[in-house]
């Protein structure tokens, strides 16, 4: 029983420890990157960690009890996903940069107004705006999601799930290694999830202090720094592809998996 409990405890531990895989920060640092408060950016990291952990306990505890046993293809079509999700965060980050540097660069406005049954467009510059910048569809629709949770929760969320079911394959095969006993396996699981939700919280909470810091001091910086999380996690994606994709043959010969 003793033996147990250790290897419990040593399961948040390294729960914590696999919080801080590189494709984990560089994801959490991608979305945290536009976060104004470091309180905001933690929880990030605790929803991160809770979609991590429910495909982890699922997809683990079914290997653990069911001996499920997960192909090289799928396996590594699991860990694809994750190279793919990197480098749509990028993309994202860095769209939004250069939706920036768009309107910047465009000194007149276009867009149409309508009167009565007659509709016509006209150009102004930005300076000259008749509505306020908050004050626009999209804006309202933003600001209606944000209030209700679900917009800032979900993307987290599922970046976590997504991420659970890459990593589960290898988490449980080193329970079965070492617990013979599945429900206690399954307990060991819920306590590195554990771990790993506080992990991400602390990771994601430091990543963002100088994103936060320069949000609204050093505006010219922030940018680039989100410019620079979007390139990091594209190119980091770009090389998991190429290893998933070509390294580990999973387009060539169907794939040699190795859970890690």
């Amino acid at each position: 029983m003793a033996s147990l409990v250790s290897i419990l405890l040593l399961g948040f531990f390294l729960g914590m420890r696999h919080a801080t895989d590189p494709d984990h920060v560089i994801a959490v640092t991608t979305i945290v990157a536009r976060q104004r408060r470091v309180g905001a950016a933690a929880l990030i990291g605790v929803l991160w960690g809770i979609g991590h952990t429910l495909t982890m306990v699922a997809v683990g505890g079914a290997i653990i009890v069911f001996g499920v046993v997960i192909p090289p293809r799928l396996g590594l079509t699991m860990e694809l996903s994750v190279a793919l999700m990197l480098i749509l965060l990028g993309l994202l980050n860095v769209a939004g940069i250069m939706r920036w540097i768009t309107a910047i660069a465009t000194p007149v406005h276009v867009h149409p107004h309508r009167h009565g049954d007659y509709a016509h467009s006209h150009g102004h510059t930005p300076a000259a705006h008749g509505h306020a910048e908050d004050d626009t569809p999209i804006a309202r629709l933003d600001r209606r999601l944000g209030g209700l949770g679900l917009y800032q929760m979900l993307r987290p969320l599922v970046v976590g799930v997504v991420h659970g079911l890459a990593g589960s394959a290898a988490v449980a095969l080193l329970v079965l290694a070492t617990i013979p006993d599945p429900w206690w396996g399954i307990a060991y699981l819920v306590v590195f999830g554990a771990g790993t939700i506080a992990g991400m919280m602390l990771i994601t909470a430091a990543t963002a202090l100088p994103f936060t810091y320069t949000v609204s001091r050093l505006a010219a910086v922030n940018r680039h720094l989100v410019l620079a999380s979007g390139v990091s996690s594209i190119g980091f994606g770009l090389f998991l592809v190429y290893r998933i994709g070509v390294v580990d043959g999973l387009v060539a010969s169907g794939g040699r998996w190795t859970p890690q």
